[in-house]
Formats: C-alpha cells, structure tokens, sequence
C-alpha cells in the first residue's frame, strides 16, 4: 500500500473508532512499523486534522456534542483517583490536563477519559510506567477541559470536587 492510501485508510480508522487506536494495533493491521504510524500520524496532524495522542492512542478529537469547561483543582497524587472519578461518574469527559510550567509555560495531556474503567486504565498506566502526574510539577495545582453532557452534570462535579476540597476557587 502507499504511503499516502495508508494514511487515507489511517484517518477513516480513526474517523470510525469509538475508542482511542494505539500505534501498535495500526500498525499490525497496516503491515508496517509502529515507527511508520507514528510519522504518518504526525503527518496527519501536520495537514491539519484534528488527531489526538491519548495515553491508550489515538483518537480524533471529539465533536462538542456537549458544554466544554474548564475547571481548576489542587490534591495530592493519592486524590487523582477520587479526583477522575468523580468527574466521569457525573457523566463528563476529562478531556485533559494542564499545568503552567515556570520554564516551558502551559503544558497540556490528552486524557479522554470517559468513565471509571478508562480511570483505572490511566492510573494503571501510570503507575507501570512509574510516571508522576504532571500536577507534580505544580504542587498538585492544575486544569482540566471537561467535555459535560449539560449545565447540571458541570454543576455536580464543581459541587463535589468542592466538598472533597479538590476544586481550586477564589
């Protein structure tokens, strides 16, 4: 196949998938390295579509069917589980996390989770991979984008968050 037929087929793969593709599993479907993927993925993205890299692969990013807001918290790395929890289970999506670097400004992880399983898989990941969450470099301070179905369910997890004392206000 072609370079750029593969990264045609590559882009209606993602287009069609309900779940992030990792790098690995593209690449066993088109024959090819992980390495290939990784390039033709960032060519992709270089020509402008919309290509997200998740800790579990890649995903084209979301059509708002929703309210994105953005809400700022402070824990601890033993918080982040309850942290995610409670967003997702309010029936929002954490899009990502940001934290603003004294060096190298805004630094920003796509996230996507969507519900409890993809929490666990996250922090099963991380710890793994024995990998510090970026609010580390904070002091536990950082933001999410939240994809949220309505008005209600962003007010249930500011409420939450709030009497977990995670939500960072005023």
């Amino acid at each position: 196949m072609q370079a750029g037929a593969r990264r045609a087929a590559i882009l209606e793969k993602l287009k069609r998938a309900e779940e992030p593709l990792s790098a690995a599993v593209l690449a066993a479907d088109f024959q090819v390295s992980r390495q290939i993927i990784v390039g033709d993925v960032a060519l992709l993205r270089a020509a402008g579509e919309q290509i997200s890299a998740t800790p579990r692969g890649y995903i084209m990013h979301p059509e708002s069917a929703g309210l994105l807001r953005r809400i700022a918290c402070c824990h601890s790395t033993a918080g982040m589980r309850d942290e995610l929890n409670i967003i997702v289970d309010q029936g929002c999506t954490v899009l990502d996390v940001i934290v603003e670097h004294p060096v190298y400004g805004q630094l920003t992880g796509e996230l996507q989770l969507k519900s409890r399983f993809d929490v666990e898989q996250f922090l099963l990941r991380c710890s793994q991979a024995e990998a510090k969450p970026l609010s580390d470099l904070t002091e536990g301070i950082h933001l999410h984008t939240l994809l949220c179905p309505d008005e209600a369910a962003y007010a249930r997890v500011r409420r939450a968050l709030r009497e977990r004392e995670i939500l960072l206000e005023n």
